[in-house]
């Protein structure tokens, strides 16, 4: 398998060099299309041939081959024999966050008594600092409305659980990761609706009630279902453990891609200042989430933590409210593209982070062992 993956990498690259070549010569989109997404596909199974960082961007490089099939070919998307897609998006959520739920347990929820100081400090970094880094960038960018609102709505989000796989990663603790997850997405029903209504209200109408129903009804009852499974039915349905990740990264992919086509106009005109606000959003969160924790305190693994929780929004849920909303094509293009971007960034810093981690420890180990053999031979000498 490894040697198909290899082979289809040196296609991805071929593809590469055909797609610059048709570019240069002035071929269109009936031409582009193809050869684009077959270069994102290829690419995605390539990279499985490598055993470094690159790897690690698979599910990314699926995300590119569904926004390139929603782009060039947005038709086939949107509605597929009289079915609105867009009504798929609220149900692939909620089982997603089913699946979040069979993750996830009672004493995980029990970690907030036991330490409430960085669960306290993290929550509150996660819903200060992104929520007014996307008003300061929808401002700003000048954005239309709809679009703006859509920005601080992905800011207004607690954390999704791909900062709990990061976390991991990243050789951060992953036990305060999984209970901050927990504890903002519970509180979520109350905080995001607010902020929505504090910060977005001037964008567009905000029904914070109706929000606050949206969440329990999409996020909020699908992890509570969830715990109950894992709680009653754990260790005897071992097939859910292996095909929930899949599930979920198929869904992810597919609400991205009837985003994308859903907006797909609006992108075209605005799409590179969406991806500059995504990547200065991001980046703000992870800088101030990491120095937040560092002003009160933290460890580096706390802090390390605090800043994937807080660059690492739930763009899932995100999407879904702008469904709900019913302005998927504008609401929900900040989510569908921050998304990709914070898979992206959130796998290259953890991997970073790892290997600084792992040359700290050989560093420490070779200091240890230097200490010793200088041990030994004072002692040789003192022997003599």
């Amino acid at each position: 398998m490894k040697k198909l993956y290899q082979a289809l990498l040196y296609v991805s690259m071929g593809c590469v060099v055909l797609l610059t070549g048709l570019w240069v010569a002035g071929y269109g989109p009936a031409v582009l299309g193809p050869v684009t997404i077959a270069m994102f596909a290829t690419l995605a199974l390539g990279v499985r041939s490598t055993d470094t960082l690159f790897k690690s961007f698979s599910f990314s490089i699926w995300i590119f081959a569904a926004v390139s099939l929603a782009m060039f070919y947005p038709g086939l998307i949107t509605e597929v024999g009289g079915f609105e897609t867009s009504r798929l998006i609220v149900p692939l959520i909620q089982l997603i966050m089913f699946g979040m739920g069979t993750q996830l347990s009672l004493s995980d929820f029990a970690g907030v008594l036991k330490r409430p100081r960085g669960v306290l400090i993290g929550m509150a970094c996660q819903f200060t600092i992104m929520p007014l880094v996307g008003i300061s960038l929808a401002l700003s960018f000048g954005f239309p409305a709809e679009i703006a609102a859509g920005v601080v709505l992905i800011g207004s989000c607690p954390g999704g659980v791909a900062s709990n796989v990061m976390a991991f990663i990243a050789e951060a603790d992953l036990a305060l990761s999984i209970t901050l997850t927990a504890a903002a997405t519970m509180v979520s029903p109350f905080v995001t609706p607010l902020l929505m209504q504090l910060l977005a209200g001037q964008f567009v109408p905000i029904d914070a009630v109706g929000m606050m129903l949206s969440i329990l009804n999409m996020i909020i009852l699908p992890i509570v279902l969830g715990l109950a499974f894992n709680h009653f039915l754990h260790g005897k349905a071992r097939w859910l453990d292996d095909i929930m990740p899949v599930v979920s990264m198929v869904g992810i992919a597919v609400i991205i891609a009837v985003i994308t086509a859903a907006g797909r106009d609006s992108l075209v005109s605005i799409g590179l200042l969406l991806v500059g606000a995504a990547i200065l959003h991001n980046a703000a969160g992870y800088l101030l989430g990491y120095w937040g924790g560092r002003l009160f305190g933290m460890d580096e693994q706390e802090c390390r933590t605090i800043a994937l929780e807080v660059g690492m929004q739930n763009g899932g849920m995100a999407s879904g409210l702008a469904a709900e909303m019913g302005k998927i094509a504008t609401v929900g293009l900040a989510p569908a593209v921050f998304g990709p971007w914070m898979n992206i960034s959130g796998s290259t810093l953890a991997n970073w982070w790892r290997r600084k981690a792992l040359s700290e420890e050989e560093g420490e180990a070779a200091t240890a062992a230097t200490g010793s053999s200088e041990e030994e031979l004072q002692a040789f000498s003192d022997s003599k």
